[in-house]
């Protein structure tokens, strides 16, 4: 049995899954196959591997260079058991990261979905680094979640860190990207204390709006000396009245 029109017509506007039809009490074939397509692409994304090299290649050649340190996590089951293991550093890369006072640290982590740093992240950092002139370094962290980015921050003693994470994968958005900012980093701040920008990708968020929303937290952040609930995300509303489109269309 085929879907009301009406309902057919709200598929042009949505990915989510509506207007499948039934044959029976089931799934149309089509449909079935679509989901379980979908729900294997999920799975891919949550599972794979973060090309470190790959991703420093393509930083590198919009002049950026990143360093690469891992979690405490040993391996990627470890990972999805233990998500204290992954807001922390391992120890051994935790020396390796010289404490210099500045002013924003970029943390790039794989987190859920590594296939959308591998995308997303480079484009997104050719775009806001420029703008906010950090002094701190780029950090690549593999089998890490948001919360590590406390950590990195605090062992470089910067003043704020930015966190470009791989997302939960849905089963429409294998390759979502999300963005935290954080002011004056350290072990034991929670989501309250951040800022977060969600499913940066060209069918969501498209990465040059995402950098004009990030740029403006980012310098809203250092002149307020504070993230989070305290600090309202405001770019919207500046970005319709803006006469500025050196990062693009929305």
């Amino acid at each position: 049995m085929t879907a009301p029109t009406l309902w057919r017509d709200l598929r042009q506007y949505t990915p989510a899954r509506v207007a499948l039809g039934r044959v029976g009490a089931g799934l149309p074939t089509a449909a079935h196959l679509a989901f379980q397509a979908d729900h294997a692409a999920a799975r891919d994304a949550v599972h794979a591997a973060l090309d470190i090299a790959q991703l420093q290649t393509a930083l590198s050649e919009t002049k950026l260079t990143a360093t690469a340190v891992r979690s405490a996590c040993p391996d990627r089951p470890t990972y999805l058991r233990r998500p204290d293991l992954g807001r922390r550093l391992r120890e051994e890369d935790r020396e390796t990261l010289q404490p210099a006072p500045c002013k924003i640290a970029f943390v790039v982590c794989d987190g859920l979905s590594a296939l959308a740093v591998q995308r997303h992240a480079a484009g997104l950092l050719a775009l806001i680094v420029p703008a906010l002139e950090p002094d701190g370094p780029i950090v690549i962290a593999t089998q890490a979640r948001v919360a590590l980015g406390d950590d990195v921050g605090e062992a470089l003693h910067a003043s704020a860190v930015i966190v470009l994470i791989g997302e939960r994968p849905g089963l429409s958005t294998p390759d979502s990207l999300g963005a935290y900012l954080t002011w004056a980093p350290h072990v034991g701040r929670t989501d309250a204390d951040r800022n977060c920008l969600s499913n940066i990708r060209p069918e969501g968020m498209p990465v040059a709006e995402a950098a004009r929303k990030l740029i403006w937290l980012a310098t809203e952040m250092r002149a307020r000396k504070l993230s989070g609930v305290g600090l309202k995300d405001e770019a919207p509303m500046l970005a319709a009245t803006a006469n500025s489109t050196s990062l693009g269309a929305p």
